[in-house]
């Protein structure tokens, strides 16, 4: 790695932390509620040569860039995590139709973007906790993806326990059953009475709970989290936006629009700051669904919900209300003095605006549309039409992708984010895709529904797409962490757990 350091910056906070990266990784805690982040990012002189890399080597270069110094072979052996990728390629960009991309982000061991950050992250950390000869207790909440991520990488950890808090009957049948099929002694599932807001509400919770803390430290363990309140987790997911350009500059493309399908916008965070790395982004535009608190701050600059109530909806990962990195966002406009009134109306108030000049700032490089469930159904089957099987949190960013082009908002190439395997979602894609009754979908198993959707790829598209047996065999697998808790009992279950 490089010479220089770099500290991160507080996102509440002009106080000088001399908080290096692998600091803020292992206590993601910053003053007054906030989060690190990084602060005045230098673009690459010539960004052009780490299109000639091979993924490990550009995520080298980014965090060379960033100020990140890392030991030389934990950072290799963390990056070897993605040689266990279904693709050779990490993060295939495929085409769908002209000037429309998608970045195939599900290639990792769960079928979900988040293995893109947390496979390497899992192992950097846990090199650094047997470097370190100390041991870690890994908080994670989750809407779906970061959980089976989480558990996968730390799983069989000799240093590290790992715990996952998701809401019960706030995932599909895949992710539910990635989570509590886990065997490994050092991973704990928590399902909880609630929806994600509260899950993440209790991790952050945990992280500021003195007596919580006393008590895990005083049992050997030191905390840190895996959710994108972590550093690293955004550190890692920098590089994919990279693979885009490079591919697109063997076209001689050379500008393109990102659309992200979003809820906690660490997925279009990562996209920002590649940007401010020089990447040729034009725009990046977020997808919501129907819990559309994203597009109603980006497109009016209010952030208020104080009336609104978390909807279940078909695309899972993504019904959040409190966005945690929206925070670093408005670090990067307006600074820790400003941000911190923010957050702070927000967790006083469920509510803050910014001003009129201060949007339109933003809105020189972002744009957002929420959409419908019914829409969401309409998207899978109109990309299907074209020969692509999408996710129903990808149909999002499809749906926006189609809306620009039919508004004229876009001449330019426009690249959709695809943030998880289609078979994760078996009701909703077997909703769009497969002629069956109400009735049928409720009744049928997600192992049987997905049976269907092969047979009607197959026979609509001459095509033959097997289930990779690793999703398969989820369904006859015994569920292990059945339990389910009420949020404000975690803390002294944690602890009963740790002590055994």
């Amino acid at each position: 790695m490089g010479t220089k350091q770099i500290f991160l910056a507080q996102t509440r906070s002009n106080k000088v932390t001399n908080k290096t990266f692998i600091q803020a990784m292992l206590d993601p805690n910053a003053n007054f509620g906030g989060l690190y982040t990084f602060a005045d990012i230098t673009p690459f002189t010539d960004i052009t040569k780490l299109y000639t890399l091979k993924y490990a080597d550009i995520c080298k270069s980014i965090f060379n860039q960033l100020g990140i110094n890392l030991n030389s072979n934990a950072f290799e052996f963390a990056l070897q995590s993605y040689d266990n990728f279904r693709s050779k390629d990490i993060a295939p960009l495929v085409k769908i139709e002209s000037n429309l991309y998608s970045l195939e982000l599900y290639h990792g061991p769960t079928y979900a973007f988040k293995d893109m950050a947390l496979q390497p992250f899992s192992r950097l950390l846990d090199s650094i906790a047997r470097e370190q000869n100390k041991k870690y207790l890994i908080l994670s909440a989750t809407s779906g993806d970061t959980g089976p991520a989480t558990l996968s990488g730390f799983a069989n950890s000799k240093n590290i326990k790992a715990i996952c808090i998701y809401p019960k009957n706030g995932t599909s049948q895949v992710q539910r059953l990635q989570m509590t099929t886990q065997s490994a002694d050092n991973l704990k599932v928590f399902g909880i009475n609630g929806d994600f807001d509260l899950a993440q509400s209790t991790l952050k919770e945990l992280l500021k709970n003195e007596s919580f803390r006393d008590s895990i430290k005083a049992n050997g363990y030191n905390i840190s989290v895996a959710n994108s309140v972590n550093i690293a987790r955004i550190a890692f997911q920098i590089a994919y936006y990279f693979i885009i350009a490079k591919e697109l500059y063997k076209q001689n493309i050379h500008s393109f629009d990102v659309i992200v399908p979003s809820g906690n916008f660490g997925n279009s965070l990562g996209a920002f700051f590649a940007k401010k790395l020089g990447l040729p982004i034009a725009k990046i535009c977020i997808a919501s669904n129907p819990n559309d608190i994203l597009t109603q701050f980006f497109t009016t600059g209010i952030y208020d919900i104080r009336s609104k109530k978390l909807k279940l909806s078909y695309s899972p990962a993504m019904d959040i209300l409190k966005s945690s990195n929206i925070e670093r966002l408005l670090f990067a406009y307006f600074g820790a003095d400003k941000t911190k009134k923010l957050m702070e109306s927000l967790d006083r108030n469920n509510y803050f605006n910014i001003e009129k000049n201060e949007l339109l700032k933003i809105q020189e490089l972002f744009e957002a549309k929420n959409f419908s469930d019914i829409e969401c159904i309409e998207g899978i089957k109109d990309s299907f039409s074209k020969g692509y099987v999408i996710d129903p949190h990808t149909s999002n960013a499809y749906l926006f992708a189609q809306y620009r082009k039919q508004k004229g908002k876009s001449s330019k190439t426009q690249v959709i984010i695809s943030t998880a395997h289609f078979a994760k979602f078996a009701k909703v894609v077997c909703r769009a895709l497969c002629n069956l009754s109400n009735n049928d979908l409720e009744s049928l198993s997600d192992k049987e529904l997905l049976h269907n959707i092969i047979s009607n790829i197959t026979t609509n598209h001459r095509t033959t797409l097997q289930i990779d047996s690793n999703i398969l065999e989820l369904f006859d697998k015994q569920e292990i962490h059945t339990k389910c808790y009420e949020a404000n009992t975690l803390q002294k279950h944690i602890i009963e757990w740790i002590k055994q």
